[in-house]
């Protein structure tokens, strides 16, 4: 079975994949302006906004899940198909590649994350768009037991991926309302990588999420980077993890209560 990372000498030794690159910003930089400029040999950009997530609005959060039809015609319109590996990478620490290879994975197709991304990549680089023929890709239902609604959280063991920062709610640079659900833990995901986004050794994560218990959510600012977490933790072999899709930025769009500090 494929991991949920692999390294460069596993993507040179497998030429035969679909390299994805699913950089995404929340500031005022445009991902596919800088795929444009500098990507992987032979990649294909996936935007995270239009193919992994639907439309944002306040009750739903930034990044809601997408019906499965409009995943996979995304996936069709960027070339990949029901048959394809896809390696995904972006340059911040793999935590925006993640939501597409868990999106894959969790509906039975072969996806890793590119281990350091484009950030530890010294390889040479291509410029300009790569467009694949559209594929055939079949639209499956997500799992409902790996996703949770704002009223399914109740009891749980809640993992916030965010910045410890923003988890503190001492800055909140997008979200209406600093803070985090209250009883949630903090494991800040891009913390799980080095300063050139590769992995931290086995040991280490081990350490880092030692406490995860069986049927833990994960959950970030809209859903996006909590996705990291879940194929960290699938790396280690620990209990699989649920996503709280809404995350943050639903939860903070309503009245219910958040913890400071």
């Amino acid at each position: 079975m494929l991991p949920p990372f692999v390294d460069y000498a596993w993507l040179a030794d497998h030429p035969e994949v679909v390299v994805a690159d699913v950089r995404s910003y929340l500031d005022e930089r445009d991902e596919h302006t800088a795929y444009l400029a500098d990507h992987l040999p032979g990649a294909v950009f996936v935007d995270l906004n239009a193919y992994l997530a639907a439309t944002p609005t306040v009750a739903d959060g930034r990044h809601p899940m997408p019906t499965p039809e409009a995943f996979a015609e995304g996936m069709r319109t960027a070339g990949i198909g029901d048959d394809d590996t896809v390696i995904a990478y972006d340059d911040d620490n793999g935590v925006m590649a993640a939501r597409l290879v868990w999106m894959l994975r969790i509906t039975g197709h072969r996806a890793a994350v590119l281990d350091g991304g484009i950030t530890a990549w010294h390889g040479s680089r291509e410029r300009g768009e790569v467009r694949r023929p559209r594929a055939a890709f079949t639209a499956v239902p997500w799992p409902a037991e790996l996703l949770l609604g704002i009223d399914d959280l109740d009891g749980l063991q809640l993992v916030d991926a965010r910045p410890a920062e923003r988890y503190r709610g001492e800055v909140e640079p997008i979200d209406a309302r600093p803070g985090h659900i209250p009883g949630a833990e903090v494991l800040p995901c891009r913390e799980s990588s080095d300063e050139l986004g590769r992995l931290l050794p086995v040991p280490v994560l081990r350490e880092r999420y030692a406490g995860l218990r069986e049927g833990w959510v994960s959950y970030c600012g809209s859903g996006v980077t909590a996705c990291h977490a879940l194929l960290v933790a699938e790396h280690l072999g620990l209990p699989r993890g649920r996503l709280y899709a809404g995350s943050w930025s639903q939860w903070a769009g309503t009245d219910r209560p958040a913890e400071l500090g």
